[in-house]
């Protein structure tokens, strides 16, 4: 099949991948499934049952467990997933047994500006429209979920607000009393929706709710999405659900689902989504499709359920965390392999030369904007300075005690001499290096970086985590703050003072693990602020607690839950062909 990823789209790469795909059942079977462990959805898309292939696979040997994080990218994202599916390929050419284990794309980003997740050039996976749009389903459950509860939680607060507590007990209802300016969830919708961020509910007469200031999130943000990638089984993901906090009543009492008696409920939405989808590569190798993106605003991880089973059916598992080793990978060392008690075998940093001459003062990188020809045209002065950004993931991936393989993502503008000077300073600085062109050539174009992959596997590491549980909160975020991220030291507003020393003080908070909210555009809580920025405090505006997935959530900067759409947002360049019902377009 001859495919040029610099003459076609990525969709119409897909288009011309998918008239020659596997049946979904073959690849099921090929990765080890037995046919009961297999659930179709039509003859390109299946899910897998989690509680019968786990039963069976769960005492068999693990493979090697891969994550795939990258630099600070640019706002036009730097391949990451790309890569992931890459180097499943690369392995594969080299006749291993590996599976993929990747994010469910947000419709948010999809129809914005970055586009699809599905990879890129000849490293993809398909179908790609149904993977892009809809797959089976999981994030409308997450939605629906997530809004069946604040349909409860607006209804209790206007049923207490109209009626007597007598008339509440014939109900069956004790009073909550709940402060309605103290809700710790908004609605939800899976769209960049800015103008929904701040809205007023409840206008109208006494039948039409109780009139308050409310918003939405999008919903690869809900606490839902953090559940299903935390979750070990069916009965964990139901207790979660009943933990989640929802309100504060006047008196400063969590308010829980459960206090709402709509827990059960939301887990009956949900019941479906804890069996991973199964897609596959433009190459034949399976991946598993499970829980959400958005490290930046979430924990950003596909399953802790799709890698124990990836992991017990493969001689490698690749899976990618968001964004950069700052924000992804950080939550993959400190919350996910926490949860699921699974050690790293190799860490991959994707770099690319664009990213490193922007962070090392080239000009801003804009979507929809043409790029200038300093990121065309050979500059080692700026790739050279922009490695300050490299070294930091580097040294960040290393406090965990696995050694890193940089894997520079070739752009065919790249020049030999700004590929050698990359090798030169990675090696340099104790990470295994590789170049890789999958983009262009799929799996053979990834079998430098599957060897170095390897290399990097079959060695002997040292993982541990940067704190233990019995650190307290403000000590873990500045820990954070300082050895990740670079920070000077950590400042607060009064009300994250104020909540952090609450939850310092509650011996349950003080046993969850700490997910942070900050830019994914710089390592500071500045997007500005590119390279390695030295000399600043991280500010902390405000403290979640996410008591259901088990994480209290600093956030950081100015971010926020609901991201906005672009002037130049995918969407206008998605369309169907009305006589085959193609989709047209999606990249």
């Amino acid at each position: 099949m001859q495919l040029d990823p610099r003459v076609l789209k990525d969709w119409q790469i897909a288009e011309a991948a998918e008239a020659h795909m596997k049946p979904i059942a073959q690849v099921a079977r090929e990765m080890g499934l037995h046919d009961d462990e297999f659930i179709p959805y039509g003859r390109n898309l299946g899910r897998i049952d989690y509680l019968k292939t786990l039963s069976r696979v769960e005492k068999a040997p693990q493979g090697k467990y891969i994550d795939v994080t990258a630099i600070t990218p640019t706002p036009l994202g730097e391949g990451k997933t790309t890569t992931t599916l890459g180097l499943v390929q690369g392995l594969g050419k080299l006749g291993k047994r590996v599976v993929g284990a990747i994010r469910q794309p947000s419709a948010g980003p999809t129809f914005n500006i970055k586009g699809s997740a599905a990879g890129g050039g000849l490293a993809q996976c398909i179908p790609m429209t149904p993977f892009s749009i809809r797959l089976t389903g999981d994030i409308d459950s997450i939605t629906n979920a997530h809004n069946l509860c604040m349909v409860a939680l607006t209804a209790r607060i206007q049923h207490e607000h109209n009626y007597d507590d007598a008339r509440l007990a014939k109900l069956g209802l004790k009073r909550l009393d709940i402060d309605p300016n103290r809700l710790e969830i908004k609605w939800a919708i899976d769209f960049c929706a800015q103008a929904l961020r701040k809205i007023t509910i409840g206008q109208g007469d006494k039948m039409d709710g109780f009139e308050m200031e409310s918003g939405f999130q999008i919903s690869v943000s809900s606490e839902l999405m953090a559940i299903l990638a935390v979750a070990r089984d069916l009965k964990d993901m139901r207790e979660r659900i009943g933990r989640m906090v929802v309100a504060q009543s006047r008196s400063g009492r969590d308010i829980t689902t459960a206090d709402l008696q709509v827990d059960g409920a939301m887990a009956a939405w949900m019941v479906d989504t804890i069996n991973p989808n199964l897609v596959q590569t433009i190459e034949g190798q399976p991946v598993l499709v499970h829980a959400g993106p958005f490290a930046n605003i979430a924990i950003g991880q596909n399953s802790i359920i799709a890698d124990r089973i990836g992991t017990r059916l493969s001689e490698y598992l690749v899976t990618e965390s968001g964004f950069a080793a700052d924000i992804g990978f950080e939550k993959f060392w400190n919350l996910k392999c926490r949860f699921s008690g699974l050690v790293p075998s190799a860490v991959v940093i994707v770099a690319t030369v664009r990213a490193l001459k922007m962070h090392g003062g080239g000009p801003a990188v804009k979507p929809g904007a043409p790029l200038d020809e300093a990121y065309t045209k050979e500059h080692i002065g700026l790739v050279e300075k922009g490695c300050e950004n490299l070294i930091a993931h580097i040294e960040t991936v290393k406090k965990s005690g696995v050694r890193p393989v940089v894997c520079i993502n070739k752009f065919y503008t790249d020049t030999p001499s700004e590929v050698a000077r990359i090798k030169q300073i990675a090696e340099a600085h104790g990470a295994y290096c590789a170049q890789s062109d999958h983009w262009l050539k799929g799996g053979e174009g990834a079998i430098e970086l599957a060897e170095a992959v390897m290399t990097a596997a079959a060695e002997k590491n040292d993982f541990h985590f940067l704190y233990d549980l019995k650190t307290p909160l403000r000590e873990r975020i500045e820990r954070i703050a300082k050895e990740v991220y670079g920070a000077d030291g950590v400042t607060y507003t009064d009300v994250a003072l104020a909540k952090a020393k609450r939850y310092e003080a509650d011996p349950e908070a003080a046993k969850l693990g700490t997910c942070m909210v900050k830019t994914h555009l710089s390592l500071s809580h500045d997007p500005s602020l590119k390279g390695r920025p030295r000399g600043w405090m991280l500010p902390i505006r405000d403290i979640l607690a996410y008591k259901g997935a088990g994480f209290i959530v600093p956030v950081a900067g100015d971010i926020k839950l609901m991201p906005g759409t672009g002037s130049n947002p995918a969407f206008r360049n998605i369309d169907v062909d009305v006589n085959t019902g193609r989709v047209t377009g999606m990249f």
